[in-house]
Parts: C-alpha cells; structure tokens; sequence
C-alpha cells in the first residue's frame, strides 16, 4: 500500500499535472497556514531557541531525498579539517525508539534511530543525536559532547530551532515537480523560500547562478556480508538487481546504468523498512543497493548483497564560502 501512495504521488507531482489542479484549493491552504506559521516565529510570537554555538541546517522544501545527507557527511568532514568540533542532530525520521534522545553510533539500530542518522555516525564517527524534537537533540548534544558547531540533517521547517546558516539542497532533475505545495505538488514550503537561505545547492546541474552544484559520486561495491570491496564496472555484463529505498530511486539506477550495469530495478518508498522476502528475488543474481537500504539489510543479508557508497562533490570555491560564513557568525555570537 505504501508503495503504491508513493508511486500515485509522484505521477501527480512530477507527470500528471491535471490531477495536482485538483489539489490546489487545499495546497493554497497548505501555502497560507506555512507563511502564517513562519510569519509568528519571525515576530516572535512562536519562540524559538538559540543555541550557544553556531547551527547549520541542511535541508530542503520539496518532499523526498534530494541529496542532503551525503551533503550534511561533506559538510562534517569539511568542518573538522577546517579545525572545528561538529556535532549533528537528526529527527531520526523513521526510527521507532519508544525514548528520546537517542545517541547514534555504528552499531545503533537502524529501526530505532532511522537509517540516515545511522548512516551519518557510520562515515563521520562524530556525535550524532536523534530526537523528533531537533532542540531536544541539540541540548543533549552539548551536554553529552564537546561540540562547537551543531549540523541538522533536515529541518529547514524546524523553526524552534534557530539557526545561523541555512543550506537548502535542490534535486537537480526533478526539481520542484509542478511547483505546487502539498498535497497538490512536492512543495513544503513556497519556492520563496529560497529567496532567504544562505546557499541553495543542486544536486546536479544549477539553472541559475547563485545556485552551487553539486554531484554524487560512486564507482564501488562493499558486500554486506564479507565487506569485500570491487569496482563497480566489474558488475558489467552481469544479470543484476538494483534495488532503492530512497526519494528519487532514478538516481541511483542512473548511477548503475552510467557505469556500464544493466540491472532490473526495484524501487521502495524513502525509508522503507526493508523485510528480507524484500531483497530476494529467487535467482541469487547480484543485488546492488544504496548504503542508506544497506545499513537496514544487514541482519538479512546473503554473499551476493552489495550496496553502493556515493560521496557528495560540490563546487570547489563553496566549501570557503561556507567555512567564512561560520566566522562571521561566530564573531557576531561573541
């Protein structure tokens, strides 16, 4: 059931336009009750916290993936190299801890703390923290850590939270489908909106030039059950499954298919909880999948699972825009 809401929301957000039309008296709704709300935060009739140290929001206004965590782990890894302590918060979106905080390591369970917060310790190793409440998340940060700078994956609408920088990350091919809010489009919030945000990064090829492109990059396997690594393009010429569970599963079958795999796919819903009938397919053929499936199929997993690590590549210069932004924020918090 839930794969096929997915699929009918999508054929009406980026294909079918007639039936969003249909849709728009409730998204003109949807749009004024997202400006009222942002309005009373801005005037301070909703109140918001401020937090000790800079906060760094990667986020975005469409509904799905659009690249933000492989983004939020660049950013990590930018931010210790330029000297600074990070530490990063999640909703945990997916993750059915029945308490909160919870403190994400390598070894947390994915169906308790959700697959992109287990997928963010797994690369950085750096303190992660999921709670639906992100100022909930953030205050147990700074009191379990030695943190100087706080990166939320996600919450761009999390207006309780202030923050001193603001990235909204765009998919490059779909962008924002036929441009209407929920529940008519993919919108949740106007396109607006990033008319306030810091920097507006592509996941892709930028239309315009304030926009900072971006790709993801990847040309390895690991297997999920020995850890052995192969090139990709050794799967060429091989019968093979792919197999995602993510917001715009294209992408990845995009990335197989630029490196020479000819694959049957399968695509899931973002943050599906995969079931082990989900990965067989009765013929033992490989089966390729994104890292964030892989960190849920791990307990289930047979020798000829793999999944795909891919890195986020932005633009070379945006890593000293960002990085001289967080000095004058911080100079402002003095």
């Amino acid at each position: 059931m839930k794969k096929t809401l997915a699929r009918w929301a999508a054929d009406i957000w980026y294909k079918e336009a007639f039936h969003g039309i249909l849709l728009l008296p409730l998204a003109y709704v949807f749009s004024d009750i997202v400006r009222i709300r942002r309005f009373l935060y801005r005037k301070g009739f909703l109140t918001s916290r401020t937090l000790p140290v800079p906060v760094i929001v990667v986020g975005n206004i469409t509904v799905g993936g659009t690249g933000k965590t492989p983004l939020v782990i660049w950013l990590a890894e930018l931010l210790l190299a330029s000297g600074y302590k990070p530490g990063i918060i999640s909703r945990g979106y997916g993750g059915q801890s029945e308490s909160w905080p919870q403190t994400v390591n390598e070894h947390s369970d994915a169906h308790k703390v959700g697959d992109e917060a287990l997928l963010i310790a797994k690369q950085t190793r750096l303190p992660v923290v999921v709670d639906p409440s992100r100022v909930e998340a953030a205050n147990n940060l700074l009191a379990e850590f030695d943190c100087n700078v706080i990166l939320s994956d996600d919450g761009l609408q999390h207006y309780k939270l202030n923050r001193d920088i603001e990235i909204a990350v765009i998919d490059g091919e779909r962008r924002f489908g036929n441009g209407y809010c929920l529940p008519a489009g993919p919108l949740r919030e106007p396109i607006e909106r990033l008319g306030s945000v810091d920097f507006v990064v592509v996941n892709g090829d930028k239309y315009a030039d304030h926009e900072i492109t971006m790709h993801l990059v990847g040309d390895t396997t690991i297997n999920l059950l020995t850890h052995e690594q192969k090139p990709l393009q050794q799967f060429q010429g091989l019968d093979c499954h792919a197999l995602a569970g993510i917001g715009n599963p294209e992408r990845f079958f995009k990335l197989l298919e630029t490196n020479g795999l000819s694959c049957t796919t399968h695509s899931f819903p973002d943050h599906y909880q995969f079931q082990q009938h989900d990965i067989e397919f009765g013929d033992n053929k490989p089966v390729l999948m994104t890292e964030k499936d892989a960190v849920k199929c791990t307990g289930f997993a047979q020798p000829y699972h793999w999944y795909v690590p891919v890195k986020a590549v932005p633009e070379p210069h945006f890593g000293q825009l960002l990085v001289d932004l967080l000095l004058k924020t911080q100079a402002q918090k003095i």
